[in-house]
């Protein structure tokens, strides 16, 4: 098979490429809005790009109808964002929080998670997760305008929570205890629970 992109739907595009490029993290995104309401969203287009400074990107595509979705709108005017713990133990809120709720509505109240403040930037952190990573933004690159496409968010992370039950005995994250999951193409997902090892070479 070859697909030539010039000549092929957008959402035939994104369903082979988010079928090919996996697993995909998710980041599991704190936001506020004017008013106060905390915006909780998953996103896979998600990773970690350096260590000096830290920092993380993610994109929030538009949506199908070309519309800025709630996340983007608040990290534009804001500034800041949270990155929280995307676990087995919570796929199932995932999974529901990715519904586009009105911006008057908490996705954090639709699943009943709870929320403690972040210490150096305004949106909260999930009080239940192992992990969350407060973000300030250097950066928003657009690109494409249309449906589906990309807006890339450069985030310098700036204040890192770690629960200390997820470290091991050298005081480094253990994927074991941690147990993310991680997105495939359509409905399917992942757990990072079938591991091996291979040292690095000299």
């Amino acid at each position: 098979m070859e697909i030539d992109v010039a000549g092929t739907g957008v959402v035939e595009i994104y369903r082979m490429l988010v079928g090919l490029v996996t697993p995909r993290p998710i980041a599991w995104v704190t936001t506020r809005s004017p008013g106060g309401v905390v915006n909780l969203a998953p996103f896979s287009f998600y990773n970690a790009f350096g260590a000096n400074p830290p920092v993380v990107v993610i994109s929030p595509t538009l949506s199908r109808d070309g519309k800025k979705k709630d996340t983007l709108v608040n990290i534009e005017r804001d500034g800041e964002f949270v990155i929280n713990a995307a676990t087995e133990r919570h796929a199932e809120a995932i999974n529901r929080t990715s519904a586009g709720l009105p911006p008057e509505e908490s996705e954090v109240e639709l699943v009943g998670m709870a929320t403690v403040p972040s210490r150096r930037v305004a949106p909260p952190r999930l009080s239940e997760v192992p992990f969350a990573l407060e973000c300030r933004v250097r950066q928003v690159i657009p690109v494409g305008s249309g449906p589906i496409s990309a807006n890339l968010v450069i985030g310098e992370v700036v204040t890192i929570h770690v629960d200390d039950a997820m470290l091991d005995a050298t005081g480094q994250p253990d994927p074991r205890r941690i147990r993310a999951v991680a997105r495939l193409g359509g409905d399917h997902w992942c757990r990072t629970t079938d591991l091996f090892d291979q040292g690095r070479p000299a």
